[in-house]
């Protein structure tokens, strides 16, 4: 069993930053993508960001160059930079572990970002 456990959330108005951080109790830990995906009020949960243990990343078209994904596979620990931040961007974001050989995944609780206009 993996544990994520995400902080950094928080109130912020638009065009400010925050950084959330996830982290993991997983062994291996670069055996696993990671994601952030986020879910506003009525919306479908989506995946925002990812990186490979090997540091690939791919991020949805409404973020690029405004954040930023990254890891230490060292301190197990993932990264969401999130710049020029909108009110769009206001949902619970989650953190996402997949291991990439046996597809298990696991989830954190998740971190509220608020962004004011």
């Amino acid at each position: 069993q993996v544990q994520l456990v995400e902080s950094g959330g928080g109130f912020v108005q638009a065009g400010g930053s925050l950084r959330l951080s996830c982290a993991a109790s997983a062994s291996f830990f670069h055996f696993y993508t990671v994601g952030w995906y986020r879910q506003a009020p009525g919306k479908q949960r989506e995946l925002v960001a990812a990186i490979t243990g090997g540091l690939s990343t791919n991020y949805i078209d409404s973020v690029k160059g405004r954040f930023s994904i990254s890891r230490d596979n060292t301190k197990r620990m993932t990264y969401l930079q999130m710049n020029s931040l909108k009110p769009e961007d206001t949902a619970v974001y989650y953190c996402n572990a997949n291991h990439r050989l046996t597809a298990a995944q696991y989830w954190g609780q998740g971190t509220q970002v608020t962004v004011s206009s």
